[in-house]
Parts: structure tokens; C-alpha cells; sequence
């Protein structure tokens, strides 16, 4: 992808209901998809495949010739994508196991600097955390072996070998798909046409055709999310979209984010203002459910209706998002935008109910939207130093009060509305950090 290009999701929908007979169809390829992936999961998934991991054609080759393709009757066009999705979730599996042992590392206190320095020279050499994990010599280059060795002299190698071995058993998950949910599909499994797409199935030189309530048509992969109870179905693709300039716009814009309103710029404008209207409504829902839940637990017949209302609230909530989001492009027209540099939540302090609205609040998502749109639009994001800008008074620099929704400054008497202290102290923060990158210069 190039620098003038940003990947972003198309979503397509279908235009009537599929056929059940179809849905059934297209149900038993994500079955059958399910069995591939969990098959290699449980095959490839722990210490003994690490080397087969990578670049992954080995593995493939081995499911080849094991003859599970020709047990489910499944085309290779589905078989091949499903089995080096399961590679890809299995290394970054593995990604996450290492990154959490690099933590674990980290913080151990008794832990020696050279210790330390071994056992991140483990987690990062890919032959030596393989021969460690399955006792066995590994080889390094030369270089690598003379400092290696110089290492070693000052550590107990067995000792860290050990507790490596040890800290994988205790955090790596071999991953198991409960659900067929939909499945992959490269170009050759489908074709675009007749204002729809037509889907392989199963049967040879057989397809089902699927009305669409667009005319679009993509040569990506795409992925088919099925929904079989509504008899309709959901198309992924990935497409690089280009990325647009605007001459306009040329303004500095400081941000604050909010729970009851999603944004708030430097000069008090307000976008998403009934962010907290929505979000409280589908917090009370959440807490409604759960309760309900753990009163008829036994009895309960099922969670389709749960599900399917917790996604249209979802799904609102997003939309909302959204549109507020290019509001305040087309709006405010920034050419660069500060916001504060967010801590993590606390959990196990404050109010229940409280913690509850937090823990749904959708800033992960509203940050991940907002840095995809100014991508879009040529818009720089620059993250500023979050520690006390919410107290600290952007006229005089005085540390002040919150009372209400307002910030009160007691040195120089400046009173404004508690955000947008926080976005003049964003765009504060951004200004002075450009100036010294300047001024270095």
C-alpha cells in the first residue's frame, strides 16, 4: 500500500433474503472451514510446529497431502485460505505470548540487567526460542555466538531456560473457533454480475447468486459473514482508498475527548453531544441484561435476542460516531489535530455502575475512527502529554478546579468550560512541542 493510499473496510449487504436452501449451502462451506482452521490449530498450534510456522508453506504442503481436503469436499479455494488464516492467528498468537513474557520480564525485579538482556535475546531470536522451548542446541551466527557466550558467563542459563519454558506453558492459548461465523474467498471463488455476486459452492462449476444493494464489484479477497436465523449474509473487503488533500484546510485544532460528548475543540465547539446519551442508554441495557440473566440463568432459553439487539445498539451507537466524526472535518477543516495522550482504565476502584459506563465507553473506537478519517483526508494526528492537562489552567499554566462542568483557575480567575481547557491545553502542548523540534533544528 502505498503512502497515498489508506485500507479501510467495505461493508456489502445482500438486497432480498437468501434462499434457505442457499444459506444452507453457504453454511456448510463455514462449517467445513471451521474444521480446516481448528485442524491446523490443534496441529500446528504448539512448541513442536514453531518451525513450521514461518514462511508457512510447509504447513501447508503437510495439509495437502493429509487428505482433509478430500474428507469435507471442500475447493481448494477455500481449503488453501482457510488454513493460512489459522497460520496467521497462530503467529500472532504467538506474538502476543512473547510480548507478554517481554512484560512479565521486564518487571521482575530479580531478574539481574544481563538476565534480563538474555532472556529478551531469546524471546527475539526465532531459532533460539524454538530450541529453548523444545530442549534442543540451536545455531547462531558467528558473531552472535561470541556475544551469546560472553553473556552466558555471567547468567544461569539453565535456570532462565527453565523459567521461559515455564511462563509459555502458563500463557500460551492453543486457539479453538467455537463458531462458523462466514469464510474467506479469493477472486476465483466468486465473480461479480448481474448486480450481484455469484459464490462457489461445494458442487463443482455450481454457484449461488446473491443479490446486492450496490452495483460495486472488487477483485480483493473478500470474507462472507453469515447470518443463517435472518437468512442474510455480510461481504468484507479490504480496498486502498485514496487519500484526499484539501487546500482549506490550514487551521491547528486542540481536541478533548468525553464520555457525554464525544469531542470538544480549543475554540468550545461540540461534536457528538448525545455521545452520552446513547452510551448511558446502552450501559442501563448491559446492566439490565446481566441482572436478568443471573436471576433466570437455568431457565433461560438462549441468547439470540441478546445478541442481535446488543449489535443493533452497537451498530448505533458507531453510525452516530461516525457522522459526528466527518461533522467535525468538514467543519473545523484542521490541517493538524492534538488530543491528549489517554491513560489506561483502572479497574477494581470507583463505583460499580460508573466503572460499568467506562468499561463501554467506545473511545478505543472513537481514537481508531478518528485517526483512520484524518488519514483519509490528509489530516496530521500528533498525541501531547496527558498528565494533569485536565487541571492545569491553559491561560496561566496554574493548577485550578473543577466545579460542575467548569474549570476554575484561583491565580488568574479564568473560568471556562472544563473541555475546552483541556483542548486549549492539548493545542498548547502540540504548539510548544513543534517550536523546540524547530527550534533544535
Amino acid at each position: 500500500m502505498s503512502a497515498q493510499t489508506v485500507c479501510k473496510t467495505v461493508r456489502q449487504y445482500n438486497q432480498e433474503p437468501i434462499l434457505p436452501e442457499d444459506i444452507e449451502k453457504l453454511t456448510e462451506i463455514a462449517k467445513d472451514y471451521c474444521r480446516v482452521k481448528n485442524y491446523v490449530y490443534a496441529r500446528y498450534g504448539g512448541i513442536g510446529s514453531l518451525s513450521k510456522l514461518y514462511p508457512g508453506y510447509t504447513v501447508q504442503n503437510e495439509m495437502t497431502r493429509s487428505g482433509l481436503r478430500g474428507e469435507l469436499g471442500l475447493p481448494s479455494v477455500y481449503f488453501n485460505l482457510a488454513v493460512f488464516d489459522a497460520l496467521g492467528d497462530i503467529k500472532a498468537q504467538w506474538t502476543r505470548t512473547k510480548s507478554k513474557l517481554t512484560k512479565l520480564i521486564g518487571k521482575n525485579e530479580n531478574f539481574s540487567p544481563e538476565e534480563k538482556h538474555y532472556l529478551r535475546f531469546l524471546l527475539k531470536t526465532a531459532n533460539a526460542f524454538d530450541a529453548v522451548l523444545n530442549q534442543k542446541a540451536f545455531d547462531l551466527p558467528t558473531e552472535i555466538v561470541k556475544k551469546q557466550e560472553e553473556l552466558a558467563a555471567w547468567v544461569d542459563t539453565e535456570k532462565l531456560h527453565r523459567y521461559v519454558c515455564r511462563q509459555v506453558r502458563k500463557y500460551h492459548v492453543k486457539l479453538h473457533a467455537d463458531k462458523a461465523t462466514g469464510f474467506s474467498a479469493t477472486e476465483r471463488a466468486y465473480r461479480y454480475g448481474d448486480h450481484g455476486i455469484y459464490i462457489s459452492t461445494k458442487q463443482n462449476r455450481k454457484r449461488i447468486f446473491v443479490g446486492l444493494t450496490d452495483h460495486n464489484s472488487y477483485r480483493n479477497q473478500i470474507y462472507i459473514r453469515l447470518y443463517p436465523e435472518e437468512n442474510r449474509l455480510e461481504i468484507r473487503v479490504a480496498v486502498d482508498v485514496a487519500v484526499r488533500t484539501h487546500t482549506d484546510y490550514t487551521k491547528r485544532v486542540g481536541l478533548a475527548l468525553g464520555m457525554f460528548c464525544m469531542l470538544t475543540t480549543h475554540e468550545g465547539n461540540r461534536y457528538g453531544e448525545r455521545l452520552g446519551e446513547y452510551q448511558n442508554g446502552y450501559a442501563e441495557w448491559m446492566r439490565e441484561q446481566m441482572r436478568s440473566y443471573s436471576r433466570n440463568r437455568k431457565d433461560n432459553p438462549g441468547r439470540k435476542k441478546y445478541l442481535a439487539r446488543k449489535q443493533r445498539l452497537t451498530e448505533q451507537l458507531h453510525s452516530y460516531i461516525n457522522h459526528e466524526l466527518n461533522v467535525f472535518l468538514q467543519k473545523e477543516k484542521p490541517r493538524i489535530v492534538y488530543i491528549p495522550r489517554l491513560p489506561a482504565m483502572q479497574a477494581g476502584k470507583g463505583d460499580g455502575g460508573i466503572n460499568n459506563s467506562v468499561a463501554l465507553w467506545q473511545r478505543g473506537y472513537i481514537r481508531e475512527r478518528l485517526l483512520l478519517k484524518c488519514r483519509e483526508q490528509s489530516v496530521e494526528v500528533t498525541e501531547v502529554f496527558g498528565s494533569g492537562i485536565g487541571r492545569t489552567c491553559s491561560r496561566c499554566g496554574a493548577q485550578g478546579k473543577k466545579k460542575d462542568v467548569f474549570f476554575l483557575c484561583e491565580s488568574c480567575g479564568y473560568r471556562v468550560e472544563e473541555k475546552t481547557n483541556t483542548a486549549q491545553n492539548a493545542l498548547k502542548r502540540g504548539s510548544q512541542e513543534v517550536e523546540e523540534k524547530d527550534t533544535q533544528r
